[in-house]
């Protein structure tokens, strides 16, 4: 209740006096203002217009035109770690968010869990009189609740939002998204056929929300957290954004260097004097080869064409997102509430090096631990952006969409932490167009609106006392630019380390995923960033002192921040490594008989809590009942770039191995059986390893008790995905598995009773009498 009952009660209700407003929500106080974040992936200070980049952002600019544009704001380096911040205000490794929710291991500052002790801004926005909608990428679900039996505690209702419509965990496919809709999992509205794309889609669902609440309470303010899928990876765009940028970037990446440092420093958003890093500034031996950056004089002509058209599918997936922003800013406007809404438009990471030297027309390798061949891209260069591609551009992109800067996303130096970030708020703030170069964190968000708003985080909440905020407000950076109120911020991510502190900053030479352990041996380098912006010139030899001093102050911050203990496993190029890694994630524990049972007419079940095919022998058994017109999905799990499928079509049972979407397909197939109840069964025996550790043996088909079909095949070593495309039976939940069947290939004709997963390490028994043990203990 608002406050204690002030009416009085006495045996008859006519001698009583009534007090409603005990009872009602709280309002939030006369003329407070409504709050739009809109958050980014993925994107360098150097991509976007208002920065200077050569990436329209109409709809940005306009904003920065009208408002504020910050040149010194910094995030974690990774999506869910800043996304976390946003939630809470407070470190990302205070909020159990050191690394993604798919990445997570058994540590304090790593569970991707947020603890009671540090409650979400929405809760306190919501208990204050603000409605609350999230939309969009949801990557703070802690992995081991994304299911549909999972607590939802974590999920947005519960963490103070009113609704929610997205997806959840770090990336979706923008022409086939895995969607959820408030606690549930649903599908998507329509296809892309029909014009479907996620950006439209949000866009849709965050003008429904404003409209349904200023409908019925027109004077409540709103907070809306907008979050895009743009620009991670798939980068997905309609053809004519695409064609927007043909020719754009022929240059190449390091041409683009030189052409925008000018342009930025001549918009203020670098000093003059600003210097450019080197290409590939770490020494050997200290990051990750797939971080590489390739010259681009020693490409071939097919190579940066093929690199080109990547930078401009990118481009035109950011750019149709912002029109889709514009959409929202526009009714706004129409709407009589622009100038009273706080708008954050911002990015949550630099550019990603995701991609490798080579780029990617599947990111879902990455996950697979599987490397990228020029081969497969070039055969699918004139499809990027398309449903048929899952693409990423090269590392010399991220490189350049980050200029000045060393590096790129999940490095600590400039290149993974600074990011964009535009403030328009006509009502309180009287500047337009200017630049503010204040340094500040992602922190310093939740106390930026807080303030805003008139609302204070409490000390207490829900029964248990609360972690100070460790950000401050930037609110006093809207009258003018000059000293910042911030003095120390710590940085770590996958083993990178960095501190900045009073105008320096230490850097560890310890790039993310590096593989390299013995973090007690590694250089720092320390820049004095109130001059050199670009961390382009190391004065560790001329300030040792100063560098001891940052570097116990970065552990001083460690320690108080749960960042320990540090993990830099390399799971690309470093077998041994990424299993290490996989074995620490999440995994949804195997019964003791090793067998999972599902369902039709169920959600989809996320890979990390489906039953693991990945890296060892599995059986499985589907009990189905046919007849002459059966046909469809009995279980689906993955999409046409990477994930296996059983189905019967055109009179023939197939199950398809779709090994990351390089094809061919493995099909193993029979004949249809007679109508009447059946056994399928599918039969994996991992007997040696391939080259990247992915497991190759024979694969067996059995109609009951037969043998029908044999032959050897590949198996994924990861994942499928980093996320969605679950496991589904009698469907395929989205984008297809196999080319043999379309979207919607749902059962039909007949019946699934249960499909059974077995991954024990006994051999092939009797898959009827394997069936009937497994329902006998269902």
């Amino acid at each position: 209740m608002p406050r204690d009952f002030q009416g009085k009660i006495e045996l008859d209700v006519r001698d009583s006096t009534a007090d409603w407003p005990a009872f009602l929500s709280e309002k939030a106080p006369q003329g407070a203002p409504n709050v739009l974040v809109v958050l980014y992936d993925d994107t360098g200070t150097a991509a976007w217009s208002p920065y200077g980049g050569r990436i329209n952002m109409p709809t940005m600019d306009r904003l920065a035109e009208n408002g504020l544009t910050y040149s010194q704001w910094h995030t974690t380096a990774l999506c869910s770690p800043t996304r976390s911040t946003f939630l809470t205000g407070r470190n990302h490794h205070q909020n159990g968010f050191a690394t993604i929710s798919e990445s997570s291991t058994g540590f304090p500052g790593y569970n991707s869990h947020i603890p009671p002790s540090n409650a979400t801004m929405a809760n306190v926005l919501r208990d204050a009189g603000w409605a609350t909608f999230w939309v969009g990428k949801n990557h703070n679900v802690p992995i081991d609740e994304w299911t549909a039996g999972a607590s939802k505690k974590n999920w947005p209702l519960a963490q103070g939002y009113d609704r929610f419509y997205g997806f959840i965990g770090g990336e979706t496919n923008n022409w086939f998204p895995s969607l959820a809709e408030d606690n549930h999992y649903i599908d998507q509205p329509y296809l892309p056929e029909d014009g479907y794309h996620l950006s439209k889609d949000l866009a849709d669902q965050a003008l429904k929300m404003i409209r349904d609440v200023k409908q019925t309470e027109p004077d409540k303010p709103w907070y809306l957290w907008f979050c895009p899928g743009a620009n991670h990876a798939p980068h997905h765009a309609p053809q004519e954004y695409i064609d927007k940028y043909k020719g754009k970037f022929d240059d190449g990446y390091e041409a683009y260097r030189e052409w925008v440092l000018p342009r930025m420093i001549e918009r203020g958003i670098l000093p003059e004097g600003t210097d450019l890093t080197e290409m590939n500034p770490m020494p050997d031996g200290t990051f990750t080869q797939t971080d590489l950056v390739r010259p681009w004089a020693e490409l071939s002509d097919e190579e940066r064409a093929m690199f080109c058209r990547m930078a401009e599918v990118y481009a035109g997936f950011s750019e149709y997102t912002d029109a889709q922003v514009g959409r929202i800013v526009d009714y706004l406007e129409e709407s009589g509430q622009l100038d009273n809404t706080l708008i954050l438009y911002c990015a949550d990471n630099g550019a990603s090096g995701e991609g490798s030297p080579n780029g990617s027309v599947n990111e879902g390798k990455i996950f697979g631990g599987y490397p990228d061949s020029l081969e497969d891209n070039l055969r699918l260069v004139d499809k990027l952006g398309s449903p048929d591609t899952y693409n990423h551009y090269p590392t010399g992109w991220a490189m350049a969409f980050s200029t000045p800067y060393r590096m790129f996303k999940r490095y600590s130096y400039q290149g993974g932490v600074c990011d964009p970030l535009v403030i328009h708020w006509p009502a309180g703030i009287a500047a337009k167009g200017e630049v503010r170069s204040q340094y500040h964190h992602c922190t310093d968000i939740v106390p930026t609106i807080l303030e805003v708003c008139g609302v204070e985080m409490p000390e207490e909440y829900n029964g248990v006392a609360q972690t100070p905020l460790p950000g401050v407000s930037m609110r006093y950076s809207f009258d003018a630019d000059g000293p910042t109120n911030k003095k120390t911020q710590y940085y770590e991510m996958l083993g990178s380390r960095g501190i900045w502190h009073e105008g320096w900053k230490a850097v560890a030479e310890h790039g993310p995923m590096a593989g390299m352990a013995k973090f007690e041996d590694d250089v720092w380098q320390l820049f004095h960033t109130d001059v050199d912006r670009a961390e382009a010139h190391d004065l560790a030899a001329e300030h040792p002192e100063k560098l001891e001093e940052l570097k116990a102050l970065w552990l001083e911050e460690a320690k108080a921040n749960d960042v320990l203990p540090l993990n830099d496993l390399q799971i690309i190029g470093n077998a041994k490594d990424f299993e290490t890694f996989v074995a620490m994630e999440f995994h949804q524990p195997a019964p003791p008989s090793g067998q999972f049972v599902y369902y039709p007419g169920t959600s989809e079940v996320p890979e990390r809590s489906a039953a693991n095919v990945h890296n060892v022998s599995y059986k499985i058994a589907a009990a189905v009942d046919l007849t002459p017109d059966t046909e469809g999905v009995i279980f689906a799990h993955g999409s046409r770039f990477g994930g296996h499928a059983l189905f019967v079509k055109d009179g023939t049972i197939t199950y398809a191995y779709n090994f990351l979407g390089i094809p061919p397909e493995d099909r193993i197939q029979a004949p249809v059986p007679t109508s009447g109840k059946h056994v399928i069964g599918v039969e994996f025996a991992k007997e040696r390893m391939g080259e990247y550790r992915e497991g190759i043996g024979p694969l067996k088909l059995y109609i009951d008790d037969q043998l029908v079909a044999e032959q050897e095949i590949r198996t994924v070593l990861g994942h499928f995905s980093l996320c969605g495309e679950g496991l589904t039976i009698g469907r395929d939940s989205a984008d297809p598995v196999s080319s043999l069947y379309g979207y919607g290939f749902d059962f039909t004709g007949g019946e699934i009773e249960k499909v059974v997963f077995d991954i024990a390490d006994d051999a092939y028994i009797d898959l009827e009498a394997h069936l009937a043990a497994a329902m006998s203990r269902d």
